[in-house]
């Protein structure tokens, strides 16, 4: 291995750690993954963790650089970094990249967020999902809507290759609390997705008219389809999941429209689930191929001047 790394990559989420050990031209070398997400480190002990997951490429490798995106650079992280404005894309975030020193003498880079503002005024911020999409982007992605869904889903509006503008959807956090710690969840058996029940809740978030409410309204019926035996108790998780999903791509058309194609980075069975609502909207949602957040990561180094090219 020695000689041969010429950047070390982490991807470093609130619940997981993703290394990447990439070579002179930007090949992934090798990949590694911890359940060492910034809220599983104990008494912020980051560096420990990190030496823990790469210790052997950092012994190997005296003298090759590290980058880190993610919620590894916010608050509740190792080093917060600013949030730069948008419009902005790998030149930008790459001059604003924020550098330490490890224990051991390499030189660790932690890549800024992002923010915007709504029409209505209100702040937006990122953090991690930029070096994604500008991964994907570098990689030729045509599309200049995004989905990234997850705990916290961005709608994201591109402009050649810069960011242009998004919006923070809570889907999934809203979805854990609501099947964890509400009511809605009491009636709820296993976790096994049931296609009809997911069909009906993506069916009932997308309607728009009047008599159906708001999404407030619209959750209770969780709970009443359950009780009045509609929805089997194993099917009820996705109809929740179908509604909430359904709710997100009703507002995300209202604050973004229609038009063009639309492209979606995540988790494989995510992507999957978001691709079958869109689908049932008449809209489809292409997955993106590959790893963005690895390509968004050796970008930034390469623009930044500490890769070999």
């Amino acid at each position: 291995m020695r000689g041969e790394t010429a950047l070390i990559g982490l991807d470093w989420g609130t619940t997981t750690l993703r290394v990447y050990r990439f070579g002179a031209s930007g090949e992934l070398l090798e990949r590694r993954r911890a359940e060492l997400g910034i809220l599983r480190v104990v008494n912020g002990a980051f560096e420990d963790a990190l030496f823990s997951t790469i210790g052997d490429w950092l012994t190997a490798e005296k003298e090759v650089a590290v980058i880190a995106s993610g919620m590894i650079t916010s608050r509740q992280g190792w080093v917060e970094t600013p949030y730069l404005p948008c419009p902005a894309g790998a030149e930008e975030l790459a001059a604003a990249l924020t550098g330490r020193r490890l224990r051991s003498g390499h030189r660790i880079l932690f890549v800024p967020g992002l923010s915007t503002r709504g029409a209505d005024g209100m702040p937006d911020v990122m953090r991690g999902e930029e070096t994604q999409i500008l991964g994907a982007l570098a990689a030729g992605v045509s599309a200049r809507l995004l989905i990234l869904p997850g705990t916290h889903s961005k709608w994201v509006r591109c402009a050649g290759d810069r960011i242009a503008h998004f919006a923070t959807m809570m889907t999934g956090e809203f979805y854990d609390v609501l099947r964890r710690h509400s009511i809605l969840g009491r009636l709820m058996e296993g976790d096994a997705p049931d296609a009809e029940a997911f069909a009906r809740g993506v069916a009932f978030g997308t309607r728009e008219d009047a008599a159906s409410g708001g999404l407030l309204r619209r959750l209770f019926s969780v709970r009443s389809l359950g009780l009045c035996e509609e929805i089997p108790a194993g099917g009820l998780a996705s109809y929740l999941s179908g509604l909430l999903i359904g709710s997100e791509l009703r507002e995300g058309r209202a604050m973004f429209g229609d038009a063009g194609p639309l492209g979606l980075i995540g988790e494989t069975g995510l992507v999957r689930r978001y691709r079958e609502a869109l689908a049932a909207c008449g809209r489809e949602g292409a997955a993106l191929p590959g790893d963005p957040a690895a390509r968004g990561l050796f970008l930034l180094a390469r623009r930044a001047g500490v890769t070999p090219g």
